[in-house]
């Protein structure tokens, strides 16, 4: 039997740097159209929630076709707040109502580019993989972190330790630096008893998948949605085709 896999998309309101970013219109739909269109389109997975604290943009979700079973807590909705904690709850809280999943995908509403052959993508590199606790999407670092500086009072020494080597890694070309993957927000799986046996969305056995053109592409600030629309507008990047909404 294939494995049960929900798709959790978080959208909490109060964006203070984009404010109502989840539901602001990007090329004709709401920002979190897209990530609803491409997981349901994925065929991954057997439900896709949206995660919010918000009435407004719980319903957006359900008109693109996505469920809003429950709003989340506002402890959970915090500028600071963790995931582990929100996708603690959701878990948790559809479980207490008889929707149990053997695993999770956490898919952020800010990468618009994700298509669901990416989410194909990623759910058929992880389920290749038994062992592993997670899989997280990665790509090559623009800023290495060999450049990288820790400044203390009037003096200030590299982030990284290089051992000592001549030239130092402040000190050599990118291309010569050992190579060094960055984190991206366009997806996260995980097994649904990672999170309920070691209290970690990650666990330790993590796999990386590493995105393609502009999947990884995040929307946090000003200047990143205007890049949206150029990329948009002179079609270099696509965005994926969505559902039409429900009333």
């Amino acid at each position: 039997m294939a494995p049960t896999v929900v798709g959790l998309i978080p959208a909490r309101s109060g964006s203070r740097r984009i404010p109502g970013k989840n539901v602001r219109l990007l090329a004709g739909h709401p920002l979190v159209a897209y990530a609803i269109s491409a997981a349901l389109d994925s065929g991954v997975f057997t439900r896709v929630i949206v995660s919010t604290d918000s009435e407004e943009v719980a319903a957006v979700g359900r008109r693109y076709g996505a469920e809003t079973p429950f709003l989340r807590p506002a402890e959970s909705a915090g500028e600071m707040s963790p995931d582990i904690d929100w996708v603690n709850h959701t878990l948790r809280t559809l479980a207490a109502r008889g929707g149990s999943y053997d695993a999770f995908s956490i898919l952020r509403p800010t990468n618009p580019f994700r298509q669901a052959e990416t989410i194909r993508r990623a759910w058929a590199q992880f389920a290749r993989e038994p062992g592993a606790d997670s899989l997280r999407a990665v790509e090559l670092c623009r800023q290495h972190p060999a450049k990288m500086w820790v400044v203390e009072g009037e003096w200030m020494r590299p982030l990284l330790d290089d051992g000592g080597i001549n030239p130092p890694w402040h000190s050599t070309p990118y291309q010569a630096l050992p190579a060094v993957y960055s984190q991206n927000a366009s997806l996260e799986i995980a097994w649904s008893r990672v999170l309920l046996e070691s209290g970690t969305i990650a666990g330790r056995k993590i796999i990386p998948f590493l995105t393609e053109g502009w999947e990884g592409f995040d929307i946090n600030r000003p200047e990143d949605w205007l890049l949206a629309e150029v990329l948009i507008e002179r079609r270099l990047a696509a965005l994926p085709p969505v559902r039409s909404p429900v009333g």
